[in-house]
């Protein structure tokens, strides 16, 4: 059985719905020994109405210029909320983006966005994709007025905010109050974690293996790390992504990119900020193979050295992050309103 502490986020009496009720005050369930989350709950107090308002938004196409790309289409839920089906984000009219999008999961817990962090609040992310021109390629005055004539939108917004006024913050907080719900906690690595179940001798050696090899950059519970790393990974000769570099310009964040989490790892392929790996299989070979390159971090200067029997037992540790119950949650799909 899961053990939660639960953040209560103190709410005051702004957030008066159209009915003329008062709004349903949400929380975030944090694990037991999970780190505190970094996002900001008391500038976007979290309701369900903000949430299902947000929900909606997430899987509606009108944030796009003509309609066709919502949020989803690049962050499919069953697929940890990202895409499998390309290596790089496309958008309206079969444009083609220049990067793996990221997985949306324990977003609370993160600092920066991106794969090159140029973006350090959830409340603003959004922005990006929507104007982006290889993704939706609208602007956000145009998609204020598209919800303020929508029924369905005024509606929604009266209920989460107390009035049918439609503007870009209201918008923007109430994307940020679905995807910072989005988390996943209940693995089979979780429940062995809980001593509810135990890991089979293959994923225990492979545990082992993730905590000597993997663990640092990785880091758990979370797997993944507000650091930017340089990845081995030769450079894509088309894209010509620099990564972080581009943000900060320094010399020292000259290719290098965000360490995603590993949740749901199975199941967020292509792996790596341009999609280049197809398989969980590739990844591992890929970092086996690094060593003794003075241009890498140091921990990936150490030759993992592992064989045929390692790289598999790795593999299914690390399957051991699935977590279905997120994965298929009908709380997080597409609503039926």
């Amino acid at each position: 059985m899961r053990t939660y502490w639960k953040y209560y986020v103190v709410f005051g009496l702004i957030g008066l719905s159209f009915s003329n009720q008062f709004t349903t005050p949400l929380y975030l369930e944090i694990p037991e020994n999970w780190p505190q989350p970094k996002y900001d709950f008391k500038k976007n107090l979290l309701t369900e109405e903000g949430f299902q308002l947000g929900r909606n938004l997430f899987y509606d196409p009108i944030l796009s210029r003509d309609n066709t790309i919502s949020c989803q289409s690049c962050h499919l839920q069953q697929t940890g909320f990202t895409h499998v089906d390309h290596q790089l984000s496309h958008g309206i009219e079969g444009s083609i983006g220049t990067r793996n999008s990221l997985a949306l999961i324990n977003l609370a817990w993160n600092k920066d966005f991106h794969w090159d962090g140029g973006v350090n609040n959830l409340e603003v992310q959004a922005i990006n994709p929507i104007t982006n021109h290889s993704e939706m390629d609208e602007t956000l005055e145009n998609v204020i007025s598209k919800l303020q004539a929508s029924e369905k939108y005024r509606t929604l917004f009266s209920k989460a905010f107390g009035d049918d006024k439609v503007t870009s913050q209201r918008m923007l907080k109430a994307l940020a109050q679905f995807t910072v719900m989005l988390t996943s906690s209940n693995s089979k690595y979780d429940k062995v974690m809980r001593n509810e179940v135990s890991f089979t001798t293959q994923e225990q050696h492979g545990y082992d293996l993730f905590k000597l090899n993997c663990a640092s950059c990785h880091t758990e519970p979370l797997f993944r790390s507000d650091k930017f790393e340089k990845n081995g990974l030769a450079i894509d000769t088309t894209l010509n992504d620099l990564g972080r570099i581009k943000i900060t310009n320094k010399s020292d964040d000259n290719l290098r990119f965000k360490i995603p989490t590993l949740r749901n790892i199975q199941f967020t392929f292509p792996y790596m900020h341009d999609g280049r790996f197809k398989t969980l299989t590739e990844v591992v070979k890929h970092y086996n193979s690094l060593g003794h390159d003075k241009n890498l971090p140091k921990e990936l200067a150490k030759p993992m050295n592992l064989s045929d029997n390692d790289r598999v037992d790795l593999v299914a540790f690390l399957v051991t992050l699935t977590d279905k119950e997120f994965l298929f949650n009908k709380r997080f799909s597409f609503p039926k309103n």
